[in-house]
């Protein structure tokens, strides 16, 4: 009895080591980063650049992998469905804490499915117009346009139940107007949308539109945070123009598949953290308008809850039918 006792010490021993081993050598190939978004979107602004710096410190490929469709949640199904082998991983947003409430049927439920990693960005939205279809300058002349005449004025977003999307129904809960939602199949296609004059304006992450903001190809009105975005710092606050109580911001995040082994988990979060604070990404992150947040494991996922229940009460006040 006391050799079979010494086997099988011995035995799980040497599996913990093997076990240790093969997690300490982690990551021995490519990693994945599922992006549920078209390329060209706000989410790619940050993704390919944060993918490039983790391979370098990783010693790796970080390749990401566009799926877009369905407001984000086809990619989100295909990266809950991953192995959780520490070679997938998912980089969703704040679309993900809405889509619980707008979507009847899911084919993954991101508190269940995922393990938060940490949050990656987190720039605010930004009031954005086509020059040419509304040649507004200030958001009392975009209200007092869309009071004259309810529901002629357009907005873009990313799709049906999009933060765009609620961003927009929120706004006009706070200032009684009527806006008439257009939908498109992600923010890249949205953006190239209100450009070419497809759409009149849009609520967009500040991350997605700086770049054609600095090219003149669209104009800012208002920024939906507390304080003035330092890259921007002649574009006032929605609070500053006269709607108070009206903060909203475009988050992305990054989580591995439920059963992730939480040793790769607690380095991916340190690698992230690592590379959020090299002075390229720092600087990259602040041109788009975003700090580098700290928020990482279980304060991100007490995080991802709150922001659940935020829009759940913004769909029921604004009457948005589930699809």
């Amino acid at each position: 009895m006391r050799k079979r006792f010494v086997y099988t010490v011995a035995a799980a021993l040497s599996a913990l080591a093997v076990t240790g081993t093969a997690q300490a050598a982690w990551p021995e190939r490519a990693i994945t980063i599922v992006v549920p978004f078209p390329a060209g979107g706000g989410t790619d602004t940050f993704a390919r650049p944060l993918a490039q710096q983790l391979g370098q410190q990783l010693g790796q490929s970080v390749v990401v992998d566009n799926k877009g469709g369905a407001g984000g949640t086809l990619g989100a199904g295909v990266a809950a469905r991953a192995a959780a082998d520490g070679y997938t991983f998912f980089m969703g947003g704040a679309h993900h804490a809405v889509a619980p409430s707008i979507y009847k049927k899911l084919s993954y439920d991101i508190q269940k499915d995922f393990t938060p990693v940490a949050l990656l960005a987190q720039p605010p939205q930004i009031i954005v117009v086509n020059p040419k279809n509304l040649p507004v300058n200030s958001l009392k002349e975009l209200l007092d346009r869309a009071k004259a005449d309810p529901g002629a004025i357009n907005f873009g977003s990313a799709g049906v139940g999009s933060t765009h999307h609620l961003a927009g129904e929120l706004f006009s809960l706070k200032t009684g107007i009527e806006l008439t939602h257009v939908p498109y199949q992600g923010a890249g296609p949205m953006l190239s949308g209100l450009i070419s004059g497809q759409v009149d304006m849009a609520f967009d992450g500040l991350g997605s539109s700086a770049s054609h903001i600095r090219a003149g190809t669209i104009r800012p009105i208002a920024v939906a945070s507390a304080q003035r975005s330092p890259s921007f710092p002649d574009v006032p606050t929605v609070a500053e123009a006269g709607v108070p109580d009206y903060e909203v911001s475009t988050w992305y995040a990054m989580w591995a598949p439920a059963g992730t082994p939480a040793d790769i988990v607690e380095r991916m979060a340190e690698e992230i953290t690592k590379a959020l604070n090299t002075p390229k990404l720092k600087e990259l992150w602040a041109s788009n308008g975003s700090e580098i947040p700290n928020m990482t494991g279980a304060k991100f996922g007490a995080f991802v809850d709150a922001e659940i229940k935020r829009w759940g009460d913004v769909v029921k006040e604004a009457g948005v039918d589930p699809q």
